[in-house]
């Protein structure tokens, strides 16, 4: 059976966030984008040019600079996963990964999400939105 899924690696740092859309024949399609609510729409607009609103999106867990990403992309009903760095990280071994850029981590993410499916994200009650701020 063809894979019809497609998968989206993202990158997150302060400023920007990088992102690798992998198609079903194995192509990347990357962009980056500001990390800021303008930003997470357009990225939105930019999944929506390729049809992949059914993708699967998954992102490390980078605390407060990927927090807001991730809620507003699960607002906007999209499969997103957080997972722990560390996991990106023993999986990038297995490929004996060695390119170390923003760009090729969010392929190697996309990657990951292909292969292990992870859970999908569940955003924190409102009130612990609100602690996490605060700290």
């Amino acid at each position: 059976m063809a894979e019809t899924t497609l998968f989206v690696g993202i990158d997150v740092a302060k400023a920007k966030f990088d992102v690798a859309l992998l198609t079903t024949e194995g192509k990347y399609h990357s962009k980056a984008f500001p990390n800021h609510p303008v930003g997470y729409r357009q990225f939105v607009a930019w999944l929506g040019r390729y049809e992949a609103r059914e993708a699967h999106l998954c992102m490390e867990a980078t605390g407060a600079y990927g927090r807001n990403l991730a809620r507003y992309l699960s607002q906007q009903q999209l499969l997103v996963s957080v997972v722990n760095p560390a996991q990106i990280h023993a999986f990038g071994k297995t490929e004996l990964t060695r390119a170390k850029t923003d760009k090729a981590d969010a392929r190697l993410i996309a990657r990951y999400c292909r292969m292990h499916r992870p859970a999908a994200w569940v955003s924190p009650a409102e009130e612990i939105v609100a602690l996490q701020a605060l700290i």
